[in-house]
Parts: structure tokens; C-alpha cells; sequence
């Protein structure tokens, strides 16, 4: 099994398009990128958790599910590298790898002395467009490929099934 921990807010402060979304709402970028990190769930099929600091904020823990994307915040006085570092000596067994996106140098080293493999935020956001193109290739592939059959009909009567097909 693979899973893929987040740092939130670092990653929304390494993106150019998330950054300017939280200049103007904080919760809207969160939200983004979760939307970001559910395509690429879907496509990859890892486990993906999104860590966001909450440490100037009064309270317990809070999870959450978003789009099969878990979403924690972390408890008062608590850091999200503090618990990426905790979740990473937790979920770290010999069947898991466990990635961990973040550019904070720091924590790459922590949590990669703990087994983890790091992906830095530019890294991740490189394949989540490439994920998101092979997407697009994939619709747009689907919307041009024509059904065919494998009797050979002229069309007219192909537009004479197709007129039944739809109840006229």
C-alpha cells in the first residue's frame, strides 16, 4: 500500500495558483487543493491524508473525509510536522510506503531518517498536471472514438437504428 501525507499549508504556500487563492480566501485554497489531491487518489489509487496546522488554534484534533481524501487538523500547540512525523512512525511497516509532500528541507530529512520517501511541493504539483493531462487525453479519446459495429451497414440504416435506439 502506498500513502501520500501532506503538509497543507506548505504546499499551499509553494503553489503560485493556491497562493493567490489564499491571499484573498484561506478556505478556499484548502479546499482546492483537497480537490487537487482527490483526482490524483482516484488515479493512483493511494491513501491520501492533508495535515494542516492548527496550533494557533484553541481545540482537539479535528478528521475529516473530503472526495476519499483524509483531512486532519492538527490539536492545539501541535504542528503539522509534528504529526506527519508521527503519523509516518504509526503507518510505516514493511507492506507501506509512505510518501511525504512537503518543502520544508528540514522535515524531508526527518521524516526520510524515519523510512519515508519525500516528494517536495513543486515535485507533486508536476505530476498532479501531468495526472490531470493524461485525464483530459483520456475524455477527449473517449468523446472522439466512434462505436462500430461489426456488421457492415450503409448509413442510412445505421441512422435508422440509431433513430430506434432513441424511441422515434
Amino acid at each position: 500500500m502506498d500513502i501520500l501525507l501532506v503538509d497543507g499549508y506548505n504546499v499551499i504556500g509553494a503553489w503560485d495558483e493556491l497562493k493567490k487563492i489564499r491571499d484573498i480566501d484561506f478556505a478556499q485554497a484548502r479546499e482546492q487543493l483537497i480537490g487537487k489531491l482527490a483526482e490524483y487518489q482516484a488515479y493512483k489509487g493511494w491513501r491520501v491524508i492533508v495535515v494542516f496546522d492548527a496550533h494557533m488554534v484553541p481545540g482537539i484534533e479535528i478528521k475529516n473525509v473530503e472526495s476519499r481524501v483524509e483531512v486532519i487538523y492538527t490539536r492545539e500547540n501541535e504542528t503539522a510536522d509534528e504529526r506527519i512525523e508521527k503519523m509516518v512512525k504509526e503507518l510505516k511497516n514493511v507492506k507501506t510506503r509512505i510518501y511525504v509532500a512537503t518543502s520544508d528541507y528540514t522535515e524531508q530529512w526527518t521524516i526520510f531518517s524515519q523510512g519515508a520517501l519525500r516528494i517536495s511541493s513543486r515535485e507533486l504539483l508536476n505530476e498532479i498536471k501531468k495526472i490531470e493531462k493524461r485525464i483530459n487525453e483520456d475524455i477527449k479519446r473517449h468523446h472522439t472514438k466512434q462505436t462500430r459495429t461489426k456488421i457492415p451497414m450503409n448509413e442510412e440504416i445505421t441512422r435508422l437504428f440509431e433513430k430506434w435506439r432513441r424511441g422515434f
